[in-house]
């Protein structure tokens, strides 16, 4: 879908030809002469709209005005929240209409935040999932023009606003696939097409080098499926070779079986989604190739099936991981961290100035925090304040939760250093301390997204998260220099 910025103040709007057109007003609106104005002023007099965000009202082929569709949408004081609550409303009176270009205009010059809001709104509003249909009705929406009194000063959010879109429906797209459609390999695959793009650059490790490395933790939850594991290694390189870089670790469990500690069978299906963190990380990337900052990241994704066959990993098995650190697997259902940890010790070898891990982790975070905030976990207070102001700033928002020392006790075995699980109590707290054992030399944090990184029900698909959270903390300078 192609994005469009264009100054237009209400008189141009009138004139815009399109299918659909969408006016945000505030309660500071100011009518002038002209027919969408005059609309408004009608409307606004009547009583049948007002500025508070949530309410839109349809006119069809309103009386000199060119676009055969005018939602009016209010926006309040016009927030970020508030331009996301107009729009969710203008597009559901827009449902069902076949349209080929939308114009979303503003009544009053919106801030950067505002607009990326919009954008990101529209795009999400009409997203399509196709790949695995026969007759597919993909998106019809092919051109957004955004309307704006002045563009000045807007054009950088902008691009950074339809570069999110481009990463954040790489993830969908990823993370909606059936896991048969989206094996490790696959997903490899996806990965070396990121590395043909401007300043990416991508490698693939099979079983045998991972052999080498030692991971005998990730190695020891792949070695239930037919499927060979890969890990993936995405690099982006737009700063000096000196400027430490930050990593990105996504959890790639393409299939979540449970393994032996076997799931129930309702809603198994949705376990197509465990790669969601991988995902996002490939969503990120995708973005830093269209925005090309000054910064360096690394991308590590551990991908491969959890499944069951005679080779399969048991409860009560110990597995050394790449650390060196003995693992008693006591719930075979709890190999994301299995995954991870021999990642966040490869990821040593970059000398990082951060490093995140993304994973749709535990259960108990969905208890905790639900679908509105992923959970946040870090020992580092300024690692831990940039990334909860970048999940405001991009209404992508987490949540720091804690890492009391305490909370390691359940951890203790008598059979290994540690055991993979500690019980039912603080199920997303003791996992991420299972996680920080291996994360001594480096600034740490981890993102548990069970809660955010799809929707179930009739709405049933991927959400794109973390991706603007992450590109949002990617790519604010102060961040950069903190750590």
């Amino acid at each position: 879908m192609n994005f469009e910025l264009k100054a237009l103040d209400l008189s141009g709007a009138a004139l815009e030809k399109c299918e659909a057109m969408v006016l945000l007003f505030g309660g500071d609106f100011k009518p002038g002469k002209d027919a969408v104005s005059t609309l408004l002023s009608h409307a606004l007099k009547a009583g049948d709209i007002d500025a508070k965000a949530g309410k839109a009202l349809l006119a069809y082929r309103p009386a000199g005005v060119l676009a055969s569709r005018l939602v009016l949408a209010g926006v309040g004081e016009g927030s970020t929240r508030e331009v996301r609550q107009a729009l969710g409303a203008a597009m559901g009176q827009l449902k069902g209409a076949k349209l080929k270009k939308i114009d979303i205009c503003f009544a009053a010059t919106p801030q950067t935040d505002a607009l990326r809001a919009a954008v990101s709104t529209v795009a999400d509003a009409t997203y399509v999932y196709t790949s695995t249909k026969s007759k597919p009705e993909g998106r019809t929406v092919q051109r957004v023009v955004i309307g704006v009194p002045a563009v000045t000063g807007l054009q950088a959010g902008f691009e950074r606003a339809t570069a999110t879109v481009s990463g954040v429906e790489l993830a969908k797209e990823w993370a909606n696939r059936p896991a048969n459609h989206a094996t490790p390999t696959l997903l490899a695959g996806a990965a070396r097409a990121l590395g043909k793009l401007a300043g990416i650059k991508c490698e693939v490790l099979g079983p045998t080098q991972v052999a080498k490395l030692g991971m005998g933790s990730f190695m020891a939850v792949a070695q239930g499926s037919e499927q060979p594991l890969r890990f993936i290694v995405l690099r982006y390189d737009g700063a000096a070779k000196t400027k430490a870089p930050t990593v990105l670790v996504g959890k790639g469990i393409t299939f979540d079986s449970g393994g032996i500690s076997i799931k129930p069978a309702p809603e198994m299906d949705e376990m197509k989604f465990d790669m969601s963190g991988a995902a996002s990380v490939l969503g990120v990337f995708r973005a830093l190739a269209d925005l090309k900052p000054a910064i360096n990241v690394v991308g590590l994704i551990p991908a491969c099936e959890n499944l069951i066959n005679g080779r399969a990993v048991k409860p009560g098995d110990v597995v050394t991981s790449m650390s060196g650190q003995t693992i008693e697997i006591l719930n075979t259902d709890a190999e994301g961290r299995l995954v991870l940890c021999d990642a966040l010790t490869y990821a040593e070898r970059f000398k990082p100035r951060a490093v995140v891990d993304i994973a749709t982790l535990t259960g108990a975070c969905v208890i905790a925090l639900g679908a509105v905030r992923s959970g946040m976990f870090s020992p580092n207070d300024e690692l831990a304040t940039a990334l909860l102001a970048a999940g405001d700033a991009a209404q992508d928002l987490c949540w720091r939760m804690p890492l009391d020392d305490e909370y390691a006790e359940g951890l203790k075995t008598n059979f290994a250093d540690v055991a993979n699980v500690a019980g039912r109590p603080g199920g997303a707290i003791t996992a991420a301390k299972f996680l920080q054992r291996f994360t001594s030399k480096f600034p740490w944090a981890h993102l548990d997204i069970a809660g955010t990184a799809w929707k179930g029900g009739a709405a049933k698909g991927a959400t794109g998260r973390p991706v603007a959270l992450l590109l949002e903390y990617l790519l604010n300078p102060a961040a950069q220099k903190s750590q």
